[in-house]
């Protein structure tokens, strides 16, 4: 199952209602297969401009992020699930980035810069390039001198 971050906006209210509501969120991903990795709060703050949601509109709200493991076609509904609810302002599923395998290379790096293979690399790479932009000139014009100033 690939993994998501679910951002999530909850209006102002009170911690009880919170409770519940978090409760509620984190039912619907488990009764679709789901898996919740970590749950961040990043508060209660004001919103950078005013958001109407659900016919009200919404100054403040509680910050929540859910790392989650799911079905890809458990994101629709999940999606679709959290659009209805009252308590959700805003609501986003984005694709958890995965952390790419990086070998140490620290003993190449401490190498002179002649000898590291990606510059040496380079240095042919820019030896084609200088070669096929070098102007040439043909004199193609059928007079046996340059009519120009050389």
């Amino acid at each position: 199952m690939p993994t998501y971050e679910l951002a999530l906006m909850l209006r102002a209210m009170p911690k009880q209602d919170l409770k519940t509501t978090l409760t509620r969120v984190s039912h619907a991903i488990f009764n679709r297969g789901g898996i919740i990795r970590n749950i961040e709060n990043f508060g209660f703050r004001p919103l950078p401009y005013k958001t109407s949601a659900h016919g009200l509109v919404h100054r403040e709200a509680n910050f929540f992020v859910f790392k989650i493991d799911t079905a890809i076609k458990a994101v629709a509904d999940l999606k679709e699930e959290y659009s209805r609810d009252v308590d959700i302002v805003r609501q986003r599923i984005f694709k958890a980035q995965t952390d790419s395998e990086h070998s140490c290379t620290l003993e190449e790096e401490m190498l002179p810069p002649a000898y590291r293979e990606e510059v040496q690399k380079m240095i042919e790479i820019g030896k084609t390039q200088v070669d096929r932009f070098k102007y040439k000139f043909k004199y193609n014009s059928g007079l046996d001198y340059y009519p120009f100033q050389k």
